[in-house]
């Protein structure tokens, strides 16, 4: 997108020179290896610059912001499990029943809608219509921080956004696990098991539950820094105030020092979803140990 951050204050009242000394004194003159050198020599430091649109450092900004994403990121990865797991570990038992089938397609369903139409129709339907949850912001202002009655305001908040995130992000775990569950039932360890007479549903307990979860511990990392970073288009219908909405605000104003850090960030969260993974998967799988 063309301009700059002083773009957007250019009126036919505006005088072009002062627009000109806004620049020069914001550095946007300076060769792009000036202006690099500069930036990364403060982002060593912890210090990303001054947005340009918010007239605040961008560290403040990004930190205040990021604390609602965490929340929203944490709540929706609990409700995705406790969705997920139960649907695919029992399509996977029962593969071929009508809740296989059921669970199949609500996979699909769910991974063929676009985010912002199943975040758009369950505002419009339980926020607007139905009046059941707000529809923006994280807590209302009535309530003193620090009370019970602001951290269930808050969590009221998280649920509808929370539903719409977690709901979306069920369909790899329920396909890997109901596979997982397939693929355990037929190995040589089952059949020795049913041999000796073990009961099905010890069988299930003690060793295919338990060697299905496997992948899905490996991809909880990428799981919470994916929400992390998927969370623009839910936190900007929801309106709720995270790092997601500040970055499609951002873009718009053309505040550049911001969304330079953000992009940095989702990066360095991409990098320590996958650290969390590998971490993971070598607790709960004892084949795995990272050597030091």
């Amino acid at each position: 997108m063309p301009g700059d951050p002083f773009t957007g204050l250019i009126t036919p009242e505006t005088d072009p020179h002062r627009i000109e000394e806004l620049r020069e004194m914001a550095g946007l003159n300076d060769p792009w290896y000036v202006q690099y050198w500069h930036w990364i020599t403060g982002a060593v430091q912890g210090d990303f610059g001054d947005s340009y649109a918010f007239k605040d450092s961008v560290s403040s900004l990004i930190g205040d912001r990021a604390l609602n994403t965490l929340w929203l990121s944490l709540f929706s990865v609990i409700l995705l499990y406790l969705i997920a797991i139960p649907l695919g570990i029992y399509a996977g038992r029962y593969q071929g029943t009508w809740f296989d089938k059921g669970t199949v397609l609500y996979s699909f369903i769910s991974y063929a809608i676009p985010t912002f139409v199943l975040g758009l129709l369950f505002l419009f339907f339980f926020g607007y219509k139905l009046d059941w949850f707000p529809t923006s912001g994280t807590v209302d202002v009535k309530y003193e921080a620090g009370t019970w009655d602001y951290f269930w305001n808050k969590v009221y908040h998280l649920i509808l956004p929370g539903i719409t995130f977690a709901l979306l992000g069920t369909t790899t775990v329920i396909q890997y696990l109901r596979s997982e569950v397939i693929d355990s039932k037929t190995q040589d360890y089952v059949k020795t098991a049913r041999s000796k007479g073990v009961p099905m549903k010890k069988i299930y307990s003690k060793h295919i539950f338990r060697n299905s979860l496997l992948p899905i511990a490996a991809f909880i990392g990428f799981t919470i820094t994916g929400l992390l970073g998927g969370a623009i288009f839910i936190e900007t219908i929801f309106g709720y105030p995270g790092m997601g909405q500040l970055f499609i605000q951002s873009l718009g104003q053309r505040d550049y020092s911001v969304i330079t850090a953000l992009v940095l960030l989702f990066g360095f969260l991409a990098l320590l979803g996958s650290l969390i993974s590998d971490i993971v998967m070598s607790i709960v799988d004892p084949r795995i140990r990272i050597d030091n």
